[in-house]
């Protein structure tokens, strides 16, 4: 890897087992990794950890694979207004915070969410004010240590009542949780290049990449981009569909995302994959690919059974 080059990784599924996934990072060369702590698609949160934790954040230690993030479940809507499900999202994240503490995870990251069709604004402000019920329910669960775990936000493609999806949004999300007191130390954000795509950015050429982290430094501030989510798109720009595709085989497209991985402001940002085929053998392939991106070398055709695979970044999978 070149000198300076960011921490790259995937998504890591630990239905196999704790110590396997570790090993898999290993072995395809991750130096980053995101997971998740329980079943993304399911209200219920374990009571106990996994048996085999404390040897998985040790393995990860030992092979210097960090920061490691932790992806919350998708359900969770904090910009919803219907009480039951906004009250099961704040207590599924604030369960995800602090389990987060055991993988030895410093990023939580979480959707935006719709305010299903409601208001933007109104939509911004519930976020906000769900995220103190969050920290604060998280911060009351016995035993819980979240100081040093931030949430991370994570941009949206877009479609129906979305929010997030500019980084207009995003900056007044951020205004609004810096009006409640959430600070900076608590709160960042995670950009998808895919989202940003499918959103209307023009990240295919590399001037398009430079004015997007130019807006997105001027309005929230760079310091503050805590992860990238580097896929790229089988979705047009601006469809606003949120469709996965293996490095460079997109419509991105090797040369603008050649120019997020090598851009100097993003050398120690953090980047995860969550491309298709993950669990068939194409986590190592699309790690290869975004190395010949940071070396500069051209891209290999990928052959026509890769498109094959399901757009799906990662397995909906819980730890065992």
């Amino acid at each position: 890897m070149l000198p300076q080059a960011p921490r790259l990784g995937v998504h890591l599924p630990l239905g196999d087992g704790l110590l396997k996934a570790a090993d898999r990072a290993a072995e395809i060369g991750a130096t980053t990794i995101q997971v998740f702590v329980d079943n993304p698609t399911a209200w219920k949160r374990r009571i106990t950890p996994p048996k085999k934790l404390p040897q998985f954040r040790a393995r990860l230690m030992e092979l210097d694979i960090r920061p490691v993030a932790v992806h919350a479940a998708y359900l969770v809507n904090l910009a919803g207004s219907e009480p039951s499900f906004r009250a099961a999202s704040i207590a599924v994240l604030a369960s995800d915070l602090v389990a987060a503490r055991g993988y030895g995870a410093s990023i939580v990251n979480v959707h935006t969410g719709s305010h299903r069709e409601t208001t933007v604004a109104a939509g911004i402000e519930r976020i906000a004010d769900g995220l103190v019920a969050v920290f604060d329910a998280a911060a009351s669960a016995p035993g819980s240590e979240i100081d040093g775990i931030r949430v991370a936000l994570e941009n949206a493609a877009g479609g129906g009542s979305s929010l997030g999806v500019t980084l207009e949004e995003l900056a007044r999300i951020a205004d609004a949780a810096a009006a409640r007191g959430i600070t900076e130390s608590r709160l960042g954000f995670c950009l998808d290049t895919a989202h940003a795509w499918g959103a209307g950015a023009n990240l295919a050429e590399p001037e398009g990449v430079d004015a997007y982290l130019a807006k997105f430094d001027r309005l929230i501030g760079l310091d503050r981009l805590l992860m990238v989510h580097l896929n790229d798109s089988r979705s047009a720009r601006g469809e606003r569909t949120d469709r996965h595709e293996h490095v460079g085989g997109g419509e991105i497209g090797e040369r603008g995302l050649g120019q997020v991985v090598r851009h100097p402001a993003l050398r120690n940002v953090p980047l995860i994959l969550e491309t298709p085929g993950m669990d068939e053998g194409y986590d190592a392939i699309n790690l290869a690919r975004v190395r010949a991106l940071v070396a500069g070398e051209p891209l290999e055709p990928l052959p026509a059974a890769a498109f094959e695979v399901s757009s799906g970044g990662h397995r909906s999978a819980a730890p065992d």
